[in-house]
């Protein structure tokens, strides 16, 4: 008996003894699993946010060549230019919402909408006109202003608190945007680019009511429709007041321009819907690139020292504000 009680007593003391062992490899354990799962998740991450890099690059490659098939259809109204562009999404749009079996708006969703519209039709219309006065790369350049109106807009509409940093970058870009605008003494000169800075700021708006609009639930596809169906309209009476007859290698270049305006609508929708704007939105700015490919290529256009200046610093300041942004993004979460 009393070897059996001493048998019991030292296998008791070793149990005793091993639980901090136990206990320690079972964290070790934790941690590691732990780890290892935070690990599995950045490498599932990655492959998400670099879909939303290359829809994003596809994006602004569509809106680079339509503006190319713009300014290749020629001596039209610009008025008439716009129509063919939203009409061509207005159809692809209606189709995707029949595909999806509703056609309803979310409730509360009509003013967002209408004000987007509004907002977004400014800002065709004007980007089109500064595509047709100026080179192609000027004209992109001066619509990616609107990112920076963006910050600006949602500060009154979307109540969203703005850090120094971020004004600082709205006042450098529009420094910037003088270099490519270079206004002269003859307003007439400067006429085109103001019209462009217009557009960029329409666009700005634009942006900032989708993203109130998706913070109300709305469907991407259901913005893109409403969207494209009152910019139709809206420009109809005008377009058939000055319709200029086409030839048929001008409508070609209109639905072409409308294809490529659509595609990058959808793209740029998917990319946002593989990684947030914080991570990606910079990428977008290679449509500039694109653009004065192009304006090389096809229309022998070469930007002047100014407006390259122009380019890197607006540029720039979209670059360091992505990068500070992230800085502060990881401060926060530390």
């Amino acid at each position: 008996m009393r070897k059996i009680k001493d048998e019991k007593l030292h296998n008791q003391e070793k149990i005793e003894n091993d639980a901090p062992m136990y206990a320690l490899n079972a964290k070790n354990t934790v941690e590691t699993d732990a780890s290892f799962d935070k690990k599995e998740i950045q490498k599932q991450a990655n492959p998400q946010k670099w879909k939303g890099v290359l829809c994003i690059l596809l994006s602004a490659f569509f809106f680079s060549l339509m503006s190319v098939f713009v300014k290749q259809s020629g001596d039209l109204p610009v008025f008439q230019k716009a129509f063919f562009r939203n009409a061509v999404a207005a159809v692809v749009s209606f189709i995707l919402l029949l595909t999806s079996g509703s056609l309803k708006m979310k409730k509360g969703s009509l003013p967002g909408l209408l004000f987007r519209s509004i907002a977004g039709t400014v800002g065709i219309v004007c980007n089109f006109y500064a595509i047709d006065k100026m080179n192609i790369s000027d004209a992109n350049i001066l619509n990616k202003l609107a990112p920076f109106f963006a910050i600006i807009f949602s500060v009154f509409i979307l109540k969203e608190k703005t850090g120094v940093w971020e004004w600082i970058f709205v006042g450098v870009a529009f420094v910037g945007a003088v270099f490519v605008v270079k206004p002269s003494f003859d307003i007439t000169d400067s006429i085109p680019a103001l019209v462009g800075v217009l557009g960029g700021l329409g666009a700005g708006l634009a942006y900032t009511f989708v993203r109130y609009l998706k913070g109300r639930g709305e469907r991407n596809t259901y913005i893109v429709f409403f969207f494209s169906v009152f910019s139709s309209l809206a420009l109809l009476p005008i377009v058939i007041i000055q319709f200029q007859a086409m030839t048929v290698i001008q409508v070609v270049w209109l639905l072409l321009a409308g294809l490529m305006a659509t595609g990058a609508q959808f793209s740029i929708t998917a990319a946002y819907s593989f990684a947030p704007a914080k991570d990606i939105s910079v990428y977008d700015y290679s449509q500039v690139l694109f653009s004065a490919v192009w304006g090389i290529i096809i229309f022998a256009e070469l930007p002047d020292y100014l407006s390259i200046i122009g380019y890197v610093i607006i540029i720039g300041a979209a670059i360091l504000k992505y990068v500070t942004s992230r800085i502060f993004d990881k401060k926060a979460q530390k």
